[in-house]
């Protein structure tokens, strides 16, 4: 059975999507079959991976609202053994729309039950909040992957998103965990930036990942156009970290399933 995990922060702007669809694209690659689901209204990570949404037939709107089967709303991208669930503007909604019905929280775990056995991971990318979406991700999931940015109010909101994870956990999903916590934009010449780093070893401990993702501007080209940084400039110094990510992420899976 396929491991899901959720990117969450939600805090905006720390490279959580960046993360969640280069992550994916490098899953893949490495010979994971994998599955990205786009949870967040914004739609960033479908259309980073070149999928206009204004095309898409069937979204994860379409499954959590009007119970489509998942694998009638995933669609293929580029890079081989990566699929996507994707997200269209229908999303904004979908909130509003799940509060009065009953185990709302459920209905994304529900819907990924039957395409479980199919996938090697699954990941979610998050919503910058902690929403009716999110929960739902939290619920469905097994871990969580949080990225975090090397700068001064780092750590801001971390404490809530922790306390929402126990709750979860207490109340709805007693198996979850946190696998790896990502250090995103670093850069080593700035002091501020090791400072940051240090301070968030040492409360996540062995959970921070070894590699930490540079500020890269590649990085930040790749999605306008439509693909992950592996196709785009695969020798550049983003790419070659969130390659040694996905390793990390193999290996947390491998040591978890033991």
């Amino acid at each position: 059975m396929g491991t899901v995990y959720s990117v969450v922060n939600q805090k905006g702007g720390v490279g959580k999507t960046t993360t969640a669809f280069n992550l994916a694209a490098y899953l893949a690659m490495a010979g994971a079959k994998t599955l990205l689901i786009d949870l967040d209204p914004q739609g960033n990570a479908t259309s980073g991976l070149g999928v206009d949404r204004g095309s898409v037939k069937l979204s994860v709107y379409d499954v959590l609202l009007d119970g489509q089967p998942v694998i009638e709303a995933i669609l293929p991208v580029r890079i081989s053994g990566l699929s996507l669930l994707p997200a269209t503007l229908d999303l904004a909604g979908a909130e509003i729309e799940l509060m009065p019905k009953i185990s709302r929280e459920g209905f994304l775990k529900l819907a990924l039950e039957p395409i479980r056995e199919t996938f090697d991971i699954i990941l979610i990318d998050c919503p910058p909040s902690l929403g009716l979406l999110t929960l739902n991700a939290l619920v469905a999931s097994d871990a969580i992957i949080i990225p975090i940015q090397t700068e001064f109010y780092a750590l801001e909101g971390i404490s809530q998103l922790l306390k929402t994870i126990e709750l979860v956990k207490r109340q709805l999903n007693p198996s979850l965990t946190v696998a790896r916590v990502i250090m995103t934009m670093y850069d080593n010449r700035i002091r501020l930036a090791n400072q940051v780093v240090e301070e968030v070893r040492k409360f996540f401990r062995e959970k921070v990942a070894a590699t930490l993702i540079p500020r890269n501007v590649r990085l930040s080209e790749a999605p306008s156009h439509g693909v992950p940084i592996a196709l785009y400039d695969p020798k550049s110094r983003g790419a070659l970290a969130y390659r040694e990510i996905a390793q990390e992420v193999l290996k947390y899976g491998k040591e978890r399933s033991r």
